[in-house]
């Protein structure tokens, strides 16, 4: 009985978004008693954090999350998919409006349907960030943070809004076996 480690250290993108699924595929072969994933994002593209959240939360053992410094915009979806969740006593947490590059003329059309994806993706960034954080002594406003006022949470206010339960580094067995994810 075996704890994985995986350290993710990139934008969450279609590259990274493969990778991480491969590395925890592979970990799940051979039969870990749980999973770690240490996490440094500053976020990137929504469609593939709603990918890992739900591609985290299936995996049939526990899977832990730690804030290794930062965890920004989708990089909160995917850091909530843990059961436990931790980070350093030097970190941070950010919630941002979001933002798309487009390249090239659109039309109309087109244009309704970002915004539409947009609004969905800040009503579900939104629902996640309030499943995951039910029950804290102060929740997040996290409509208002997607909107216009962005949040920054240091490990103390990650802890009373229910982002994490502690504050520190977590322990890990001299037998985990590590891997790590960089781009």
């Amino acid at each position: 009985m075996t704890t994985h480690v995986v350290t993710f250290t990139a934008p969450i993108n279609s590259s990274t978004c493969g990778q991480l699924i491969r590395k925890c595929s592979e970990a799940l072969n051979a039969e870990p008693t749980e999973l770690i994933l240490k996490i440094a994002t500053m976020g990137g593209e929504c469609s593939y954090g709603f990918t890992l959240y739900n591609f985290l939360r299936s995996l049939p053992v526990p899977v832990r999350t730690h804030n290794l410094g930062t965890v920004e915009s989708m990089g909160n979806i995917i850091f909530l998919a843990g059961e436990r969740r931790s980070a350093c006593t030097h970190s941070k947490f950010l919630h941002h409006p979001f933002h798309w590059t487009l390249h090239g003329s659109i039309d109309h059309s087109r244009m309704a349907e970002y915004a539409m994806c947009l609004d969905y993706d800040r009503e579900l960034y939104r629902r996640i960030v309030e499943e995951r954080t039910a029950g804290a002594s102060e929740p997040l406003d996290v409509s208002s943070y997607l909107t216009a006022a962005p949040r920054l949470l240091d490990p103390q206010a990650a802890l009373r809004s229910g982002m994490i339960q502690q504050i520190g580094d977590p322990e890990l067995p001299r037998d985990a076996v590590f891997c790590s994810i960089h781009a």
